[in-house]
């Protein structure tokens, strides 16, 4: 039987981890054992541990409780953590997912012991490289054995940079193969009665700047009066803690914030909406799966094909870009297409993860 470690630490991680934590429950037994690794990197209930029981994740058995903490105390504290699992325990791989702290942190450890590293949503490039996690994408990339893209585009940016072709492997989006597998659990019936516009806002270069804050927040106030909607903003903790000082900031009825949500109440969210508004690259790409526009509150994304599809709109950061690219999507009726594989991605992954096995184990 062959060990492989999963480290996961924020929300977008425990969700692409359900596809392949599945994935792997579906092999024969004694095939392949998968322990999993929390760094604590969202370590509010709701950004975490709501996620594990919602999406019958197989518990933590490792948790390292790092929590909230500059960039470099963070991944160092992730660092030494995830080292020490690989020192005590023997481990055939290490699997990790996107672009976060957790993920160059575990791509680091495993790397530097010689531990085979297989990441998930390899191959992304915002071509922004003050935004932490393209540093995070490009280093993460350059350290692992098998690279997983979910999109054509992420071969060709791995390619353009000499990754071996041998090494990428275009499997498809874990995060497409989920909201196939969870459709079943979605309402009926919207959970929130009349026309809403969902939005989210995270990103540190949105929230750390108070006046682009207040931009984003004068244009959703703009947007729910000109189209007669509530905005409803589920709230991320950093947003919340740059409001607070923002004492001059009032906000009308018309904005409702809500306190996050598990994954099937946010995939709600989406469906019944009218549009969505947000600076995720999750969240663009559920929206598109779920057939409704997004307006992207960046000027960039990892997502082109999306913004070349027409499903989504990128904003410089005014009031005015906001505005027009919203109405403009307003009434758009958004197909989804392959762009993202046929949801069987967590199946691909696995299959070459454990042929890479038995190639290692026959050399």
């Amino acid at each position: 039987m062959y060990k492989i470690l999963t480290v996961i630490g924020a929300r977008p991680q425990f969700i692409k981890s359900a596809a392949i934590s599945h994935a792997i429950r579906q092999l024969p037994n004694n095939t392949l054992q998968e322990d999993i690794l929390n760094t604590g990197q969202h370590y509010a209930p709701a950004m975490s541990a709501n996620y594990i029981d919602e999406l019958e994740l197989t518990q933590p058995l490792y948790n390292l409780n790092v929590g909230s903490a500059t960039h470099g105390v963070q991944t160092a504290e992730m660092l030494k953590g995830i080292e020490r699992v690989l020192l005590e325990n023997s481990y055939d791989g290490v699997l990790v997912y996107g672009d976060t702290n957790s993920t160059l942190a575990g791509a680091l450890a495993a790397s530097k012991l010689n531990v085979p590293v297989f990441h998930i949503e390899a191959g992304l490039r915002s071509l922004r490289k003050d935004m932490p996690e393209e540093i995070n994408r490009i280093l993460t990339d350059h350290v692992s054995n098998i690279l997983f893209t979910p999109t054509l585009q992420a071969v060709y940016n791995l390619q353009s940079e000499g990754i071996s072709d041998k090494q990428i492997v275009n499997c498809g989006d874990v995060m497409l193969d989920n909201v196939l597998r969870y459709s079943h659990r979605l309402s009926k019936r919207p959970l929130i009665d009349g026309c809403y516009a969902l939005a989210t806002i995270h990103r540190n270069f949105n929230t750390d700047n108070a006046t682009r804050l207040q931009t984003i927040f004068n244009a959703l106030e703009s947007i729910a009066l000109d189209h007669e909607c509530t905005i409803i903003l589920p709230l991320h903790p950093r947003t919340k803690a740059r409001l607070s000082e923002m004492p001059g900031l009032t906000l009308s009825h018309r904005i409702k914030i809500i306190e996050p949500t598990g994954y099937i109440d946010t995939l709600n969210l989406i469906k019944y909406s009218k549009i969505v508004l947000t600076d995720s690259g999750g969240l663009q790409k559920e929206a598109y799966f779920l057939q409704r526009p997004c307006v992207i509150l960046r000027q960039e994304t990892e997502w082109k094909e999306i913004v070349e599809e027409g499903a989504a709109a990128l904003t410089e950061p005014c009031v005015e870009s906001i505005l027009n690219n919203t109405a403009a999507l307003w009434n758009k009726q958004v197909e989804s297409t392959r762009l993202f594989g046929d949801g069987t991605a967590a199946q691909r992954c696995i299959a070459t993860i454990m042929a890479y096995f038995r190639h290692c184990n026959e050399r």
